[in-house]
């Protein structure tokens, strides 16, 4: 069960580094500063979105619109760390 917990949390773990990533990278294309013409910077960015969006959609829909300005990448963020945090203290210390 350990094992389960543990491929559970580096799981979170490397989606939360996607995440990151992904916000990181559309400041970047948003400003200007990456070319989203260049093939090897689509393909990352399609990539990126291809693997957050099906999770940010639904969190979008819920929160108020505003303006330009995103906040699922946050409200997933913390929600991830929840999920750790559960997992780490009720979860993980009660499996023998």
């Amino acid at each position: 069960m350990r094992a389960v917990l543990d491929v559970i949390l580096l799981i979170l773990q490397l989606y939360t580094y996607v995440i990151v990533i992904a916000a990181i990278l559309s400041w970047l294309v948003a400003f200007n500063v990456i070319n989203v013409h260049n093939d090897l910077v689509r393909s990352i960015w399609n990539a990126l979105i291809a693997i957050t969006e099906p999770v940010l959609r639904p969190i979008r829909q819920i929160t108020p619109n505003l303006g330009g300005i995103d906040i699922s990448p946050v409200i997933l963020l913390l929600a991830i760390f929840l999920i750790e945090d559960i997992i780490q203290r009720y979860i993980y210390p009660n499996v023998y």
